[in-house]
């Protein structure tokens, strides 16, 4: 059966290059699924879990937004940053979401600073939630 090449980068490094079967990305308008044989498809990709499977083995990755390329054999994800799920630390991501929400309390709902804390606040927790599909 054909595979997918896929590819996880960040800007900072090539976080993986693997085979699979399918992939599953956090598109700009939710879950989507690619198998091989895929039609063309570019997406912006929010921050969410994005999963790897091959096989039997799903390995899940955290991704906090960024691009994603899908062709017939070739998934490219160009990620803002990302991490493997089993290695996200909760702990600190907890602590960030606590500090972003008392940093939120000091800023008038319009302020522009408001909403990059409110952004902190949804990646964090999109972080949290991907943690517990490891």
């Amino acid at each position: 059966m054909a595979k997918l090449n896929v590819e996880i980068v960040t800007p900072e490094r090539r976080l993986a290059q693997l085979s699979a079967d399918e992939v599953i990305a956090p598109g700009a308008e939710g879950l989507f699924g690619v198998r091989p044989g895929h039609t063309p498809y570019l997406s912006v990709m929010q921050a969410g879990p994005l999963t790897v499977r091959e096989g039997t083995t799903k390995t899940v990755y955290f991704v906090a937004g960024g691009f994603v390329e899908a062709g017939p054999a070739v998934v490219r994800v160009l990620a803002d940053s990302a991490e493997v799920a089993s290695a996200i630390d909760v702990a600190a991501a907890n602590k960030r979401i606590s500090e972003a929400e008392t940093r939120l309390k000091g800023f008038a709902v319009t302020d522009p600073k408001a909403d990059e804390q409110r952004e902190i606040i949804r990646r964090e927790k999109k972080r949290v939630e991907t943690s517990a599909l490891k």
